[in-house]
């Protein structure tokens, strides 16, 4: 499982707001991660807003218009489950590389919580619920947070 190894992130974000931003398709899977980051967001002290979009490949743009409205992080949230056409290919990639654009272009971090699946299962196991194996919105949260933290220390 890729959750292998994963580092142990508390970060405290007090001071800091984040924005949830988070896709509408795949609602259980998707309910999952939401809460996983909340859960970490709200433990952090961290200001939480949260905006739902339609999908994963409108994520960026929102994204970077929550970070110029002001917001420290965002953590964006989708689902993706690949089907019968290229359609997976784009919007991965759109979503993937918008959310990168993102971040370097406005210096600040986004958390990449998006699932690229095969099936809804994969999903099921990565989305923090009751069985799960891993907690994708909760990884999400905390790499945002924490990363924020770096950049206002470097910032000083």
């Amino acid at each position: 499982m890729s959750g292998d190894g994963a580092p142990e992130i508390i970060t405290d974000g007090t001071g800091l707001k984040v924005t949830i931003v988070a896709g509408r398709w795949h609602e259980e899977i998707t309910d999952g991660l939401l809460a996983g980051a909340r859960r970490v967001l709200a433990a952090s002290g961290a200001e939480v807003t949260e905006v739902r979009v339609p999908g994963s490949f409108e994520l960026p743009v929102v994204s970077r218009a929550a970070l110029d409205a002001g917001a420290d992080a965002v953590v964006a949230l989708g689902v993706i489950i690949r089907g019968g056409t290229p359609h997976f290919e784009f919007v991965s990639d759109a979503a993937t590389s918008g959310l990168t654009q993102v971040a370097i272009l406005t210096g600040k971090p986004v958390g990449f919580g998006v699932l690229t699946l095969e099936d809804e299962q994969q999903g099921l196991d990565r989305a923090g619920l009751p069985g799960s194996k891993e907690d994708k919105g909760a990884e999400a949260a905390e790499a945002a947070l924490a990363t924020a933290v770096v950049i206002r220390g470097l910032a000083g």
